[in-house]
């Protein structure tokens, strides 16, 4: 399925398999998810993309040819950074997610919307043997993202997650295992989303125009809506942190001063790192997270992609060649 301009819906074309370049592995893919990158890309929102461009970044797939790190038949992961320098300054110090040459799945590389893809193997992981391949390929993105948020937002004891869908559903659970309780919010009126976070551990959930019925340590944005970043710092007590996870998210609105200060922070996550990949699918190994994915055929990509704008998904999706 190939996007050839924004804006448009995707176009689905029979292509020669791609040939992977020294250093890439050639890969059939089994599944890959729906991620909302995946809509902004499409929809424009963020710029200069490949193209034409084969979509998705939270690929599934069985190594094809015998690569330096993987053997012929291994299942391995590939995640939204798909290539680093290694030489400019954010990488020396450790910092490959804000690399100045960082070249990303399913934007400046051809992602898994299909039925082949190549990838730099330097960046593809092992995946837990217990996931099935539609499970798994949440843990890519939409658990990868969430686990540095996690990270980022400190040790907090209350936790407040805006947005509960793919990152939010799999992080819950990360929190509940860590000992933390969690707050879910939820687009008004979205019951469905609000029983799955209960169902998944979360001690309180409501519509994201409610303040929680305790102060949080810390709070998390999935949902790509400006709004919500002074709603969230109303919520969080002294020194809390509020964590925006997305990529891309709507014009903050102004707030009263009074809300950030007594030393609350505001703070943005970007990209993923190699270390994070290896750290969040080792505790997906060791904690068996419940994935509630809803899996559908490839040629459906549309139909996916118009469900997730409309919030039509209740927890994740992805997509079967």
């Amino acid at each position: 399925m190939v996007l050839v301009q924004p804006g448009q819906p995707l176009e689905p074309r029979e292509l020669a398999d791609p040939r992977p370049a020294p250093g890439q592995i050639l890969l059939r893919v089994r599944a890959c998810g729906v991620c909302r990158t995946d809509l902004h890309v499409r929809d424009g929102e963020l710029p200069d993309p490949k193209l034409p461009l084969i979509l998705g970044h939270e690929i599934v797939g069985i190594v094809e040819q015998d690569g330096g790190r993987f053997s012929r038949g291994t299942r391995v992961g590939v995640p939204w950074l798909g290539w680093t320098c290694g030489e400019c300054r954010e990488c020396r110090a450790g910092r490959e997610n804000l690399c100045e040459r960082a070249r990303f799945t399913g934007y400046q590389i051809d992602g898994g919307y299909a039925e082949r893809a190549v990838a730099d193997e330097r960046y593809c992981f092992p995946l837990p043997d217990r996931y099935p391949d539609a499970q798994a390929a949440p843990l890519l993105c939409a658990g990868l993202i969430g686990y540095r948020s996690l990270r980022m937002a400190g040790d907090p004891r209350n936790l407040g997650l805006y947005g509960f869908g793919a990152a939010a559903h799999l992080i819950a659970q990360v929190a509940r295992a860590e000992g933390r309780a969690v707050y879910a919010f939820t687009s008004p009126g979205d019951a469905a989303a609000q029983r799955l976070a209960l169902d998944l551990g979360a001690a309180w959930a409501g519509s994201s125009l409610e303040l929680p019925p305790v102060p949080l340590d810390a709070a998390i944005l999935f949902a790509p809506v400006g709004a919500l970043v002074p709603q969230a710092l109303r919520a969080v007590r002294k020194a809390g942190v509020v964590v925006c996870a997305g990529i891309h998210m709507s014009d903050i609105p102004s707030f009263p001063y009074s809300i950030l200060w007594e030393e609350r922070v505001v703070r943005s996550v970007a990209n993923l790192t190699r270390r994070d990949a290896e750290e969040f699918l080792s505790l997906a190994a060791r904690v068996p997270l419940d994935v509630r994915v809803h899996p559908r055929p490839l040629a459906e990509a549309n139909q996916a992609l118009s469900s997730l704008k409309a919030g039509g998904i209740t927890g994740a999706a992805a997509l079967i060649p």
